[in-house]
């Protein structure tokens, strides 16, 4: 019976949670809903015993510090957890610790009830008991099981409860794992699910799939079928684990984890208990043969290497005498470590040369075909397309679920089907038949309906395989794909490093697509042209693109080639390219929105900054860290910071009239950030740091961010948009630049800093601070771009700041020298 309209909720009517269990999951859940905006009662059981250091306290086992212990102590470690759990730290002040004894009966005052207890059936079983005794009707009750049976959790429990009742399966950690798996069961009623789904995509910004009750959903099942895959065509190829990473990582679109860095960070123990969980629920024989326990993973479990947690697994890491870490790898055959080999082959040389996934994963399988890599990595993955073919209605009822689930929850570029359709439908069925292999009857029959792939696209939506044809994507709401748009034609230009693309009503998005989207001349140059073209033909331009980073900075190699070889001129020239180009942006005559997401730093923050609004992804990391490589910011960065002081002061003096403000405080604030290269480790603790401005904004959910920077623009075009006219810059000059040196000094003395990061210091306050003219003075845009470049050069000079940009470029990580 469905629910009443009366009964009927919207996800922005649900004020307040409750979680149940506040271990790694349960705490980081609460940590999630708080970064929404609900307020969270964390919940966990009364402690039995009390600690030595309650005892020394004199506390009892009555006393609240001692009941509400278990989730007081996890929302005291929130703050300061790494990777952080919540976007802003004060926001821990959502959450309230207590326990189920004493407050169970506050279970009647919230709106959503999260369980995320220890993972057996009979002790939640006993949870949902309680929580049915307390709760209000209505009130919505998930489970956050990772695959035991949603249906038996609730065995006992009333219709009603029922009713409201699904399993929402976050991924870990909840702030960073974009995929929920949202389960119902028979009971549960549709509004409910759609409810689920509203309430954790548009309030906690993730992607929903809906998933069927079977042993560990979608991306569990899948996953854990592809590693067992690959762990035993490792042994039978006779692989290494370097190899089988080497094949099953960035050259099939998954992360560089791969397999066996993968299994240590899940935990091999946590892989058997997923395997187990799938065999034991199983009715069918030929499932069961698959998921039983490998032999090697129960040796390993046995010898207690469970993987990272516990410090070694299929890879260790080894302190030396020098204090230098080493990793050192699993040897299959003897489970002795030793020194990790470099991995090469034509089959690997072929896939790191070709560009894009499909690409890749065709030359890894077709390359070399007699090699014993190109053998194992076609083998692994056509058993896991096999596999995910057969689950088709009995995990998920569409291929798109499936796919979203492992793009979600895995972070592969692209979900089983999608990565058939790249590598080719019909050819590689035709392989697969020939090497004996059984393809699932609806494979067989799509093909023999004339379909030789499993999706189809079209300039407004995408559609996929199901029964009796192609049928329509559902289309996540406010969302833009400029793939999509780019595979229907509306390119309006194109360079090596970026493209112009119409995103409709006369709007256009300008996407990055170099190497990391470091910005080059080809960016630039795409820059200057879509200025021109926007302000002849479009209403408005977006700044965002659709990698896994917005932009990781300017194109370091290019500038220490140019510095090593002396071609001073050649690097001023690109500095003064940089910065008109920023300029430019900054005086078209059109509205400029950048929507920043991820990885946002050095240059990415510098082409963000000439927009008129900056919308970001609550996953943006955002910074001016140029000092991590011996320079500062010369693209405008320390101009348009400059500017933001003088604007922050001229605001605390009252915003106009002859009181103009101190400039000392937010220039300190400004030039710590810069000179420590800090970045935000949210979007919203950017809006702190300085570089942003009043107007600047964080949207929760981050696939949204570019349909909200059009509509964004579309607002500032019908308002009558203006482009900002060029206004001196008020600087604290040769005063304000001295207590910037003052405290660069101290820390010198201090031994925080060295002495060329107090070199790179000295330079970034005369910046910053407008050289050596008069406090007050006001100088113009160009005098400041002028300092920068200068400085910038004068950097580039220096063999340390070389000998950093070369570490960087070599090992990823800033070099204090």
């Amino acid at each position: 019976m469905p629910l009443q309209a009366s009964q009927q909720k919207k996800a922005s009517s649900i004020r307040s949670a409750a979680v149940i269990g506040s271990g790694v999951m349960g705490a980081g859940i609460a940590a999630q809903l708080a970064n929404a905006g609900l307020r969270v009662l964390l919940l966990d059981v009364v402690p039995q015993r009390l600690t030595e250091e309650e005892e020394r306290k004199g506390l009892s086992l009555s006393d609240a510090l001692v009941r509400n212990r278990l989730s007081a102590s996890a929302i005291a470690k929130m703050p300061k957890a790494q990777p952080p759990q919540l976007y802003e730290p004060a926001w821990v002040n959502r959450i309230t610790a207590g326990n189920l004894t004493d407050h169970l009966v506050a279970l009647g005052d919230v709106d959503w009830i999260v369980e995320a207890v220890v993972e057996r059936l009979d002790v939640k079983q006993e949870v949902f008991a309680a929580i049915e005794s307390a709760r209000r009707p209505g009130t919505l009750v998930s489970t956050n099981t990772s695959g035991l049976s949603v249906a038996s959790m609730i065995e006992g429990r009333g219709l009603e409860f029922r009713r409201h009742f699904a399993a929402t399966h976050f991924f870990n950690p909840p702030r960073y794992m974009r995929l929920v798996e949202v389960v119902p069961t028979e009971d549960t009623d549709a509004e409910v699910v759609t409810l689920l789904t509203e309430l954790c995509e548009k309030r906690l910004g993730k992607g929903v799939v809906v998933a069927k009750d079977t042993p560990n959903f979608i991306a569990n099942r899948i996953g854990s079928y592809g590693m067992l895959v690959t762990l035993q065509d490792t042994i039978t190829y006779g692989l290494t684990v370097e190899e089988a990473d080497a094949l099953t990582g960035p050259a099939l679109g998954r992360p560089k984890t791969a397999t066996f860095r993968m299994l240590d960070l899940v935990g091999l123990d946590t892989l058997l208990h997923v395997i187990d969980n799938v065999r034991k629920r199983s009715e069918d024989d030929a499932e069961q043969a698959i998921f039983a326990r490998p032999d090697i993973l129960e040796k390993l479990v046995a010898m207690k290497r469970l993987g990272e947690k516990s410090g070694a697994g299929f890879y260790r890491k080894i302190r030396g005498g020098d204090g230098r870490s080493t990793i050192e790898s699993l040897r299959l055959d003897t489970l002795e470590y030793g020194e990790q080999s470099k991995v090469s082959s034509p089959v690997i040389e072929a896939a790191k040369a070709a560009k894009g996934v499909a690409l890749k994963a065709k030359a890894l399988i077709n390359s070399n075909a007699g090699h014993k890599h190109a053998k194992f990595a076609w083998s692994t993955l056509k058993k896991t397309l096999l596999y995910s073919a057969a689950q088709v209605g009995v995990i998920a009822d569409s291929i798109t679920d499936i796919d979203r689930a492992m793009r979600w929850g895995f972070n592969w570029d692209l979900g089983p089907f999608e990565l058939w359709d790249a590598i080719g439908l019909e050819e590689t069925v035709t392989r697969m038949k020939k090497e004996g292999d059984t393809i699932p009857d609806w494979v067989e029959q799509w093909i023999a309906d004339g379909h030789n792939s499993f999706y189809l696209e079209s300039e407004q939506r995408r559609y996929f395989a199901a029964r009796g044809g192609y049928s329509a994507e559902e289309q996540e709401e406010d969302v833009i794909s400029l793939a999509a748009l780019k595979g229907a034609g509306r390119t309006v230009l194109a360079t090596s490093g970026a493209s112009l693309i119409d995103i409709g009503d006369d709007v256009v998005c300008l996407e990055f697509h170099s190497h990391s989207n470091a910005i080059g001349g080809e960016i630039l140059s795409a820059i200057r042209q879509s200025v021109q073209e926007v302000s002849r033909n479009w209403r408005g331009i977006v700044l965002a693109n659709e990698g896994r980073n917005f932009c990781v900075g300017a194109n370091l190699m290019l500038l220490l080639m140019e510095a090593q070889n002396g071609e001073w001129d050649e690097v001023e020239e690109i500095i003064r390219f940089f910065q008109d180009s920023m300029l430019r942006l900054k005086r078209l005559d059109r509205p400029v929105v950048a929507a920043p997401h991820r990885m946002t730093l050095g240059g990415g923050v510098e082409a963000c900054l000439p927009a008129d609004l900056i919308i970001l992804s609550p996953e943006t990391y955002f910074g001016l860290v140029e000092t991590g490589v011996g320079l500062i910011p010369a693209g405008g960065g320390c101009k348009e910071g400059a500017a933001l002081v003088a604007a922050r002061a001229k605001s605390a003096a009252g915003g106009n009239g002859s009181a103009r403000g101190d400039l000392q405080p937010s220039l300190n604030e400004l030039f710590e950030t810069i000179a420590l290269a800090k970045s935000s480790s949210s979007g919203h603790e950017a809006l702190r740091q300085g570089l942003l401005r009043p107007q600047d904004r964080v949207i929760m959910r981050q696939n949204t961010r570019i349909a909200e920077a059009k509509r964004a623009v579309l607002e500032l075009d019908r308002a009558g948009y203006t482009p900002p006219v060029e206004e001196r810059i008020r600087v604290a000059g040769s005063e304000g630049k001295a207590v910037l040196k003052l405290a660069v000094q101290a820390m010198q003395l201090g031994g925080t800093i060295s002495e060329h990061d107090a070199l790179i210091g000295g330079k970034l306050a005369h910046v910053l601070a407008g050289g050596d003219v008069r406090a007050g003075s006001e100088v113009s845009e160009q005098y400041l771009l002028d300092l920068e470049c200068e400085a910038f050069l004068s950097l580039c000079g220096e063999r340390k700041t070389q000998e950093r940009m070369s570490h960087m470029l070599a090992k990823g990580k800033p070099l204090r020298n």
